[in-house]
């Protein structure tokens, strides 16, 4: 899926420029879950790790895993399938994803359904992402091929992705289980 110079890499065929370029130097334009979704999409293909830590939740902390982040934006991404988005309420919204990337010679599914919280950060209104799950039940054959994917391959924890699922099966990311 690969995506001309100017074309947006969240793949909504609209210009970067028009899309989610001017997002990212402005999150609060972001009207809607999923637009903040796609940028944060997008900020992962084009290397923008400030971006993507600041448009953490602060709950979340992002700036101490900085590191991991930016390890996770500088993978291969492939492409982005946005499922379902909404707004559940005035400030809660949720975007079901499947984002693709390359790890060495192996191709990877993130499928997740993401919760993003609305709050005023001086005086605008802006989204942030504050966590997510992996849909399904955790003994779907999807979900344990996934964990089989990210189970290290020998007793260094640090294999795991804070953003992979949790290989305990429990069905969410390895941050908010285990990790």
């Amino acid at each position: 899926m690969t995506q001309s110079p100017l074309s947006c890499p969240c793949g909504s065929q609209r210009p970067l420029a028009e899309c989610c370029q001017p997002i990212h130097q402005n999150p609060s334009l972001a009207n809607h879950p999923e637009q903040l979704m796609r940028s944060r999409y997008s900020a992962h293909v084009l290397g923008l790790v400030d971006y993507v830590v600041a448009t953490y939740h602060p709950s979340c902390e992002a700036e101490q895993h900085r590191e991991a982040i930016a390890e996770s934006v500088n993978s291969q991404w492939l492409g982005l399938e946005v499922i379902n988005s909404e707004i559940a309420t005035e400030t809660e919204g949720f975007v079901e994803f499947k984002a693709f990337y390359q790890d060495g010679d192996e191709q990877y599914c993130l499928h997740e359904r993401s919760r993003f919280i609305k709050e005023a950060v001086n005086n605008q209104l802006q989204w942030f992402y504050i966590d997510g799950e992996y849909p399904g039940p955790s003994n779907s054959e999807e979900h344990r091929a996934a964990v089989e994917k990210h189970k290290p391959t020998s007793a260094v924890s640090d294999k795991i992705g804070r953003n992979d699922p949790c290989p305990c099966g429990s069905g969410k990311k390895y941050k908010k289980c285990c990790g």
